[in-house]
């Protein structure tokens, strides 16, 4: 009954949003780089927010500095889409909301060195997460994928309260019923992407560190592959990588190859949940079998990404 509420509430709100944002002028209007063609309201996903403070007082404040991490991050990208900030001011604060989420996963007891790396890693995933938010839906189906791989883990483990995980998706699923169209009422936006990448990322830390194996990072495979690929990509064209592009995976397959984006955005989360499956399943094997079962995947999705690219690159070159 309490999630039927909880949608019905998150429901109201964003339609309210929806009436702020047309009023004070908060929306995408489309460019050269660009996947979509129509003017669109921006930062739809500050319901993932709101989710998640519905949570925070249902829960009886739990893991407050986490929560106070969520909320600085949530609210220096949702001016940035308002206003465009300065990279030095919003990395300031993503470094201060990632310090807050190592306090309260206590990561400081862990060696000096622990720190930085998964500083980088930590940073590197919320930009990751942030430049795969380019077509309608795949937010929202990649976040359903990495959530029901969160809550199999945690039926088995025990690494977090699972209200969190439920309320994160309902606001997910009130999310994915205006984004995930063919004409998407609304966008994430920084707002939207940067916070629901920090919430996944607290649960599987929570994962890693209670299980004490990395390879659950690998809940984030499909996306990070793209990414990382997309850089070396970029790089090897001497283009500015810092610059807004159209060069992703995803954004190939339905820009270049013409297909239809909802499908390429549900196939990207059907793809992380079989990936994460394989990941459960290793879970349960010494570290030899799952440093293989690792390598493999990353090697399969590594050269799927480039057969499929060479493949669009070069049939569109034929046209």
């Amino acid at each position: 009954m309490i999630y039927a509420l909880l949608a019905l509430l998150l429901f109201g709100l964003m339609l309210v949003y929806f009436r702020l944002a047309d009023r004070y002028n908060i929306i995408d209007k489309p460019n050269e780089r660009s996947s979509h063609t129509q003017v669109t309201i921006r930062g739809g996903g500050v319901i993932f927010y709101i989710g998640a403070l519905a949570w925070f007082i249902w829960s009886g404040a739990s893991y407050p500095y986490f929560f106070a991490g969520l909320t600085l991050i949530t609210l220096i990208s949702f001016l940035d889409d308002m206003f465009t900030l300065s990279n030095r001011i919003r990395i300031s604060v993503h470094l201060l909301s990632v310090l807050l989420l190592f306090w309260e996963v206590q990561l400081f007891e862990y060696p000096l060195w622990v720190i930085p790396v998964a500083l980088i890693l930590v940073i590197g995933t919320i930009n990751a997460y942030n430049f795969m938010d380019g077509i309608n839906g795949i937010t929202s189906m990649n976040s359903f994928a990495i959530l029901l791989l969160l809550w199999l883990a945690n039926r088995k483990v025990g690494f977090i309260d699972n209200e969190l995980l439920y309320f994160t998706a309902v606001a997910n699923g009130v999310f994915a019923f205006f984004n995930f169209r063919q004409r998407a009422k609304c966008f994430a936006g920084d707002v939207g992407s940067v916070g629901m990448s920090f919430i996944l990322i607290f649960a599987t830390l929570n994962l890693i560190i209670v299980t004490e194996n990395l390879i659950y990072i690998l809940f984030f495979a499909v996306y990070g592959v793209d990414t990382v690929l997309t850089i070396i990509y970029r790089l090897a064209k001497r283009e500015n990588i810092f610059k807004a592009h159209r060069s992703h995976l995803y954004q190939y397959l339905a820009n270049e190859g013409k297909g239809n984006r909802l499908v390429i955005s549900l196939s990207y989360g059907l793809v992380q949940v079989g990936v994460g499956v394989l990941i459960l399943y290793a879970a349960s094997h010494p570290y030899d079998i799952q440093a293989r079962v690792g390598f493999c995947i990353l090697l399969l999705l590594a050269l799927a990404y480039i057969g499929i690219k060479r493949y669009l690159l070069v049939s569109t070159k034929t046209l």
